[in-house]
């Protein structure tokens, strides 16, 4: 009976496994709002990023507001390596990082240690 009760709770971790890291998930994504030529997004980090997925105007000079409130190490930094910015995010503070919108495409960034992932659509 124990031997199948554990083979029982071991599939179901392992299946919990596959579907946490292969599965789909539903992504918060949200549009900037454009006021006075610029472009501004709020974007909290506590236990990932939200919004997940940012859309920006082509063009229109942006700003990504980070504001981290989870005390992970590993959220410390926001690395946008297309943009070549890896910027420090301090606790409890915002950070305001400049995007450049020229080309439009789509871009991903990550925490310091590439384990949390956003994307901006530029369009």
């Amino acid at each position: 009976m124990t031997k199948t009760i554990v083979t029982i709770v071991g599939l179901a971790l392992v299946g919990f496994i596959i579907w946490w890291f292969f599965g789909k998930h539903e992504t918060e994504s949200e549009i900037a709002d454009v006021a006075a030529d610029n472009q501004s997004i709020d974007v909290e980090v506590n236990g990932g990023y939200s919004p997940e997925t940012v859309v920006l105007k082509q063009g229109v000079p942006a700003t990504l507001n980070f504001t981290r409130k989870d005390p992970s190490s590993c959220l410390d930094r926001v690395v946008f390596p297309d943009f070549g910015i890896n910027q420090e995010l301090p606790q409890n503070e915002t950070k305001e990082v400049k995007i450049d919108t020229s080309q439009a495409g789509e871009y991903e960034w990550a925490c310091g240690m590439d384990m949390f992932h956003g994307k901006i659509v530029i369009k």
